[in-house]
Order: structure tokens, then C-alpha cells, then sequence
């Protein structure tokens, strides 16, 4: 089955105005996806690393692109196709709660 990349994006300020029930809801699905096999993790600090030439790494902190939301999550899902995979993540903490959720096809390396 083909699989997706899902990144979330949303506040604070987004979550806590965003109604408990659907939070719980979004929270309550994720739980279930994750049962399902699901990989899905909050976001931790980033670290950018180069590797110029393959001579030595090069690392810096902090994400390398920036959005008006930060980074809250992320996920690796299972689906049919985009259409299932917009349908999933619809239902996601990010997405109900005033954020985003970014979906990305995982094509093999050739």
C-alpha cells in the first residue's frame, strides 16, 4: 500500500481555542492510527546537517524553512491514495485545531 509522509503544523493559541470535544475527537483518531501502524511523533527541536563534498559534516540548530506555524508533528501513514490520505489527515489534531497538515507521497528510491 502506498505510503505517506504527513507534516502538521499549528500553535498553542490554535489548540486551546479549537473546542475539547473535537480535540479529543482528533486525539481519539491519531490514537487509532498509530493501533493501526501508524508512525507518528511530536516534533522536536530541529538540527540542519551538511555534508559538503562528503569531506565532514556540518551541523547547525534550528529548522531550515520557516511558515507562519511552527512544526508540530509528524507522521508516516498508509493509504490507498492522495484521496485517502487527504481523508485521514482531515480528522488530525492539526488540521481541526487551526493549523495545517502538509501530505506527501513516499516514492522509493531507485
Amino acid at each position: 500500500m502506498p505510503m505517506f509522509v504527513t507534516i502538521g503544523y499549528g500553535d498553542r493559541e490554535g489548540y486551546d481555542r479549537t473546542p475539547s470535544n473535537v480535540r479529543n475527537s482528533a486525539h481519539a483518531h491519531e490514537e487509532e492510527l498509530c493501533r493501526a501502524g501508524a508512525l507518528m511523533g511530536v516534533a522536536g527541536a530541529p538540527v540542519q546537517v551538511r555534508n559538503p563534498g562528503g569531506s565532514h559534516a556540518q551541523t547547525e540548530s534550528g529548522p531550515f524553512m520557516s511558515s507562519a506555524l511552527p512544526v508540530a508533528g509528524f507522521a508516516v501513514i498508509e493509504a490507498a491514495d492522495i484521496a485517502e490520505a487527504i481523508k485521514i489527515v482531515s480528522r488530525a489534531t492539526c488540521a481541526v485545531a487551526h493549523g495545517v497538515v502538509e501530505v506527501w507521497p513516499l516514492e522509493k528510491a531507485e
